[in-house]
């Protein structure tokens, strides 16, 4: 009687030990994002273009064609699309005209750039000149805004571009952080190597 009773025991023992494994979900994560081992780069030089800059050589260039129904002249927009990041340069081209003054493009530029302080923790902005003499404004847009970095670029006289880069994803300032880190380097290069015609 006392084995049968021991073996009870133990047995009620070993029952009550092994208690079945609380599951808990394993909190929402990111994609893995591998960044390109360098930085390579290719010219864009069209030779109807006013502008030319070296690119990301794994860019594919398309021509931005959102407005061109709109009343605007659009010819010299383009988008620099980066397939194994999943970001997109906008770049728009406007001359600088008497209807169309330096102060005014600079100011709907930085009303674009603006246009995220909503969802931004804080923007930026860092003044450029180059070895082409242009000169411009990198604008770093802190938190889960749709755009980490935006700029602009102008000799003064005749020449302004914009660009902006997005991707194709809801804004996500941690999961972005190496994309938007890598290409931050990408846009540097734009803009060290952007010439006018």
């Amino acid at each position: 009687m006392f084995r049968n009773a021991l073996g009870v025991l133990i047995l009620l023992a070993l029952v009550s030990s092994c208690r079945p494994e609380v599951y808990y979900p394993k909190p929402t994560g990111y994609f893995r994002l591998d960044t390109p081992a360098t930085h390579e780069y290719a010219l864009f030089d069209v030779p109807y273009f006013p502008y030319s800059f070296e690119y990301p050589a794994s860019g594919i260039i398309y021509k931005d064609t959102v407005f061109d129904n709109k009343k605007m002249d659009t010819r010299f927009w383009i988008n620099i699309y980066i397939p194994e990041l999943g970001g997109i340069f906008n770049i728009t081209y406007k001359e600088i005209l008497p209807d169309q003054p330096l102060y005014q493009l600079m100011d709907d530029a930085w009303g674009l750039s603006y246009f995220h302080h909503e969802k931004a923790d804080y923007i930026n902005e860092q003044q450029f000149i180059n070895p082409g003499n242009i000169t411009g404004e990198l604008y770093t847009i802190g938190g889960n805004a749709a755009s980490r970095y935006q700029f602009t670029a102008t000799d003064s006289t005749r020449n302004f571009l914009r660009g902006a880069l997005y991707f194709d994803v809801a804004p996500n300032v941690d999961s972005l952080k190496p994309a938007t880190d890598f290409m931050l380097q990408d846009i540097k290069h734009m803009l060290y190597t952007l010439r006018w015609r």
